[in-house]
This record gives C-alpha cells, structure tokens and sequence, in this order.
C-alpha cells in the first residue's frame, strides 16, 4: 500500500502568524505544504502569489505543493518555481493539451513534480490522454474557491477509477476530515490536503495522525 502523505492547506492557516503556523504543523508531522493560488476568474476568490511562496519556503523545509486554480497557469509556474515550489498543480479546465504537454516537460526539466487537476464537474475522461505527463493528479472535492466546505462524495467512485487505470499519486483536495480521508484512501487515494480540519485544531499532531491512520 501506498504511503499515505498528509499536506495541510495553509488556505485555512491563520495569515496574521502564518510562519508560525507552517512551523506548527510541520512539528506536527505534515508530510508536505498545500498552497492554494486563486486569481478571482477561475475561482471566485484571490489568495497569494509568488512573493508568498518565497517567503513560505523560507521558513520550511517541507514540499511545497502548489495548486495553481488561475486561467493560464503556462504564464505563471515558471516564477512560482523560481519562489520555492516543488510541486507544481495545475486545472485541466484552464489549459490546452498543447499548453499542457510543454508545461510538463518544461517542469520535468526543472525538477519539479507535475500534477494536474479537476473539478468535481469535470469527467475523468478530460485528462485520461495526459496521465502520461502526470506525476500526480489532484481530484477536487469540494467546488475550488473557499476553504471549509463539505465534501462532494461523486469524488470517490473518480479516484476509484483512477487508481485503476494510473500507477502515480492521487491526491484529494476538499473537506477532508478522519471520515472523508478514510473513505478516499480506501477509493486510492494517498495524499490528502487538509485545511480547516489541521489547522482548526487545537492538536494539530493528533488531528494529522487521524487522517493519516484513517483506515
């Protein structure tokens, strides 16, 4: 069985303290950053940018696993690179199989690990053809956009069809909590990004052994 890694979402971290936090969890044993960059027309909502991401990487160690949910993520992952990522995420629904297949082979070359995602809208079959370029592929659970909302369970029959036919990472993104992550490591899923569930908690150790033992 695949290990299973935890990456909490720092889209729910305090940003008043965030080095603090990120110190917090990485204590607490996350396996790995989960950083969501928002531009407000892909999602309908503005988070961070480069400038962040260097600033993160700065005070950890940890992976960075940075989800690009903006239009034209080709423009931009070079210099989200340049700040300290080590993972790049991009959404099928916002970028050409051309675009893709170059934007893969420019991040091997630098690298960097590729993933690419989609919405829970979005069928498997979008990205079936470009597995191949994939490191990892992220499976949204909830509708991208805001932290904190419930789980979308027509994620999992998805992450289940994956895992039949992809021998990569399959990470899940959206309500993740001990019940949600247990269903989505049984569906194959093994890298879970938590956000609310981590960082809302008053121990962030036990909150990310529960997810990472949730069998």
């Amino acid at each position: 069985m695949r290990k299973i890694l935890v990456a909490p979402s720092i889209l729910s971290a305090d940003f008043s303290c965030l080095a603090e936090e990120i110190k917090k969890v990485q204590m607490a044993g996350a396996d790995m950053l989960h950083i969501d960059v928002m531009d407000g027309h892909f999602v309908p909502n503005i988070t961070i940018g480069p400038v962040v991401v260097k600033y993160i990487r700065k005070v950890t160690k940890l992976p960075l696993d940075v989800h690009l949910m903006i239009e034209d993520p080709q423009k931009y992952a070079d210099e989200f690179v340049a700040s300290g990522s080590d993972m790049i995420t991009v959404h099928i629904e916002t970028i050409s199989g051309a675009a893709l297949k170059a934007l893969a082979a420019r991040m091997k070359k630098k690298g960097v690990k590729f993933g690419v995602s989609l919405n829970p809208s979005t069928p498997l079959a979008k990205i079936r053809k470009f597995l191949s370029l994939a490191d990892f592929v992220l499976v949204m659970s909830v509708n991208p956009g805001f932290s904190g909302q419930s789980f979308i369970p027509s994620a999992l029959p998805k992450i289940r069809q994956l895992r039949a036919i992809f021998k990569g990472d399959i990470s899940i993104d959206g309500g993740i909590n001990e019940a949600t992550a247990k269903e989505a490591i049984k569906a194959g899923a093994n890298i879970l990004a938590a956000g609310s569930f981590v960082f809302g908690a008053k121990n962030k150790k036990a909150a990310i052994e529960r997810i990472r033992n949730a069998r």
